[in-house]
């Protein structure tokens, strides 16, 4: 039986708007193994988070979709909306980036954490509130039974965020795609979050984890994926990639973090909407050539995968 949970194969994303087209995601390609954490990192505006939502079939209603997504050998990237609706919440669930605008103001949050155990377990509403009454707590949002009929605006951040893991978790999906989950909290909070991870990641659940905190990253993850311009442009697994990272945009990466020096990445980001041509990195490159000009190949070496031509 394969270990494979999810397969991206060829996933493109366009986004027509009035300043043009946005490429915001092209040909992705990759898996991701039962209970593994698989970290997709980059810089803010790379494609990440949109590749994310082609995922849960979440796209704005205007963007072109391409490709093919299965999830436990289920092509999901084929089913209908009211099909899809059976999928989040019980196989793969998300966790937004902002839970002040994923949840709900108006509705208790036990209501809401209960959702997906009515909805996809099929228990009672009393089952579901004291299940849910258990779930805040394994989060340490207590006392339980008072915080499960409060409002969000009355949970802090750190106490929404969690609540919006446990209302993730609440189904026991086989895979949850967490996007920007550090983003705008300090340090102490990052490492909360990453115990509550890595609490859930203990029960046997796969990760996406989209981030630009390349040092989340390494915590928490198995294996890393590198987004550069809409296109992933490296897979490895973590101790191989933080050792020796291939890519020039990946070496670049590593050394705009503190510990390295926080050497930034020299030049602006480039627009997905007027895209560099062929290796979208080489504008900024220190090694780029007259081949860079053309679309680089992927190239896999000892069980990693690069795009580059330094490697072809």
């Amino acid at each position: 039986m394969s270990d494979v949970l999810l397969k991206v194969s060829d996933v493109s994303v366009t986004i027509p708007t009035e300043q043009g087209t946005v490429h915001a995601v092209d040909n992705a390609t990759f898996s991701i193994n039962k209970h593994e954490v698989f970290s997709l990192i980059g810089e803010s505006g790379s494609g990440k988070s949109i590749l994310g939502q082609a995922i849960m079939r979440l796209l704005p209603l205007n963007a072109m979709f391409s490709g093919k997504v299965e999830l436990g050998g289920m092509e999901i990237s084929a089913l209908s909306e009211k099909e899809m609706q059976k999928v989040r919440g019980k196989i793969v669930s998300s966790i937004a980036q902002n839970p002040y605008l994923a949840m709900n103001p108006g509705i208790r949050v036990g209501t809401q954490v209960a959702e997906p155990m009515q909805a996809h377990l099929g228990m009672s509403k009393e089952d579901a509130k004291s299940r849910t009454c258990q779930a805040l707590k394994y989060f340490d949002i207590t006392p339980p039974e008072v915080r499960e009929r409060e409002y969000p605006f009355q949970y802090s951040g750190g106490m929404l965020q969690r609540a919006m893991v446990a209302m993730g978790t609440a189904a026991n999906p086989e895979l949850i795609i967490a996007d920007e989950p550090t983003k705008g909290v300090d340090v102490l909070k990052k490492r909360n979050i990453a115990a509550i991870f890595q609490k859930v990641a203990s029960k046997g659940c796969a990760f996406l984890l989209i981030t630009h905190d390349v040092g989340f990253a390494r915590a928490m993850s198995d294996r890393i994926a590198v987004n550069y311009c809409g296109q992933i442009i490296e897979i490895a697994e973590k101790e191989p990639f933080f050792k020796e990272p291939l890519h020039p945009y990946s070496q670049a990466l590593l050394d705009a973090v503190p510990e390295r020096g926080m050497h930034p990445i020299p030049g602006p980001s480039p627009s997905m909407i007027e895209v560099p041509e062929g290796c979208r990195f080489h504008p900024r490159c220190p090694n780029k050539a007259d081949r860079c000009l053309k679309n680089p190949p992927v190239v896999e070496i000892n069980g990693r995968c690069v795009r580059c031509w330094m490697y072809a």
